[in-house]
């Protein structure tokens, strides 16, 4: 392959960085992604404000949902988003308030700890092309939110929502909705950014196709109770 050719650019590997306490997991991911092709794990640190100093520029930051810093995951979304990269975060299932708080600031998707090293690979590709990783985590947080109707999500993308959170996978959800899969992905895609903005006018998030740096959630600075 021609060195600078805009097909040497496309193929470039994703930058990637993680975020983990915890220095056996974060040692053992580290060594997992190093090994990958289609990443480049460009920086492995304990907390977002270590990962700041290091100007490490990456597109795509793995992030544990829980920090022994006692960092809320939305402010760390919203740190790495004004970083200029989008954020996957890595969960152990057991706390969907603090998922929420994530969702609210514009995460991409959440991924179980301990998800196939393929699974994390994939996912990882598909966020730094914008893709919302829609999962059973996701969405059954989102869904449980008693606050969910300030999203203002129609008829079709609260049933997927439902469907995911039931612990559907996408065709499957699409098979059931009778939608393409094409459209369901779209349709994640908003209820992400849907939730992202709430009802606040003017604010908007990344979706599909399109992207908005630096906008906030009406809730994201909020605790829940």
């Amino acid at each position: 392959m021609l060195k600078g050719t805009t097909v040497e650019r496309i193929a470039a590997p994703l930058r990637v960085a993680l975020v983990e306490d915890h220095e056996l997991v974060r040692i053992g991911i580290a060594k997992l992604l190093s090994e990958q092709t289609a990443v480049e794990l460009v920086a492995a640190t304990a907390t977002v404000a270590e990962l700041e100093l290091l100007e490490a520029s990456p597109a795509v930051v793995l992030l544990d949902l829980r920090l022994a810093d006692g960092s809320s995951p939305g402010d760390n979304v919203t740190a790495l988003r004004e970083l200029g990269a989008e954020t996957l975060i890595l969960s152990a299932g057991d706390d969907p308030r603090l998922v929420r708080l994530a969702a609210r600031a514009g995460v991409l998707g959440v991924l179980r700890k301990g998800a196939p090293a393929a699974e994390v690979v994939d996912a990882l590709v598909r966020a730094g092309a914008g893709e919302t990783i829609a999962g059973t985590d996701w969405a059954a947080a989102l869904d449980a939110d008693m606050s969910l109707a300030d999203a203002n999500l129609d008829e079709d993308e609260r049933e997927i929502l439902a469907l995911y959170a039931s612990g559907e996978n996408a065709p499957s959800v699409a098979l059931r909705t009778g939608l393409s899969n094409e459209t369901v992905a779209r349709s994640i895609g908003h209820i992400r950014a849907k939730y992202f903005t709430g009802a606040k006018p003017g604010v908007s998030a990344s979706v599909p196709g399109g992207r908005a740096a630096g906008a906030m959630p009406p809730e994201s600075l909020r605790s829940e109770p």
